[in-house]
């Protein structure tokens, strides 16, 4: 692209008018939240698409979006760059002591576990949480040898779901995690020029993957799971939304199961079918 037309495109400004679209949509179809003060963000984070279609102006990519060939091909690429993704290993520790402390014990014994455990990592963003899940359960399978488990990872990002399956993280982001562990889990990169590491293969097929935008009226999700995580995700929801969002995920909790929210998070005044055990950590009731 020619230097004129890109310095154009740097230039190009997202009007009020544009943004209320863009926002309003985002809001309806994906319940993220983008008050008035998140404009110059979302207008340097679209800039990309902007240079990537090479069209120069704001309003022109706003009519392309609601274009009826836009909706079939831009708004997943919208989505994937305004969607936040901040995530890393061994976040919030407290919550993979208790799923490996008091929920595995729950389910069996050191000889007989009676099912898999099934747990879904709901808003999995890179694929960090999901990881740290099958890795905490792998640990616990020399206490408990019997068990078994699957891991689902589901978020609204195609971009970063396919770093999720990749499993192939700079090696900053494994930066805190005990060397043992490093050593058991992650293979490092030869070329130490881009270090890198990636999960090893007996990790990686302990989690699967799929798209899903949590505002859909339904989850297309046919398994029952005992647990749940769903940390970090109901901050960019507005209330209503979350309590929505949160009746919708325990539809797929068996009875008694465990749900994790962030630490900034809670379902105080919310009519949803869970109980507080631990800040933060929730059983499915009645």
């Amino acid at each position: 692209m020619e230097l004129e037309r890109l310095n154009e495109i740097f230039r190009a400004k997202l009007s009020d008018e544009d943004f209320k679209r863009l926002s309003d949509f985002i809001y309806r179809e994906y319940g993220i939240k983008m008050p008035p003060a998140k404009k110059v963000m979302l207008q340097g984070r679209l800039q990309k698409r902007l240079r990537e279609l090479d069209i120069i102006s704001f309003k022109d990519y706003v009519d392309y979006v609601f274009s009826k060939e836009g909706q079939d091909n831009e708004i997943i690429h919208m989505i994937d760059v305004v969607s936040t993704n901040k995530t890393d290993f061994f976040r919030e520790p407290i919550h993979f002591e208790y799923l490996t402390q008091e929920v595995v014990p729950h389910f069996g014994n050191t000889t007989d576990f009676r099912y898999p455990l099934k747990i879904w990592s709901a808003g999995c963003s890179s694929g960090e949480e999901p990881y740290t899940i099958a890795i905490v359960l792998m640990e616990a399978k020399e206490k408990y040898p019997a068990l078994d488990f699957t891991i689902l990872g589901t978020d609204i990002s195609t971009r970063i779901l396919q770093t999720a399956i990749d499993a192939i993280y700079k090696e900053n982001r494994i930066e805190g995690i005990p060397l043992h562990i490093l050593k058991k889990y992650f293979l490092r990169s030869k070329d130490r020029s881009n270090p890198t590491v990636r999960l090893i293969p007996e990790i990686r097929k302990k989690v699967n993957y799929m798209r899903l935008n949590l505002m859909e009226p339904s989850y297309p999700i046919p398994d029952m799971f005992d647990v749940i995580f769903c940390r970090n995700v109901l901050i960019y929801f507005d209330r209503p939304t979350q309590e929505k969002v949160i009746n919708k995920l325990c539809m797929h909790l068996k009875q008694g199961g465990h749900f994790f929210l962030g630490h900034s998070e809670s379902i105080t005044g919310m009519t949803v079918p869970l109980r507080q055990i631990k800040p933060t950590i929730f059983v499915k009731v009645e």
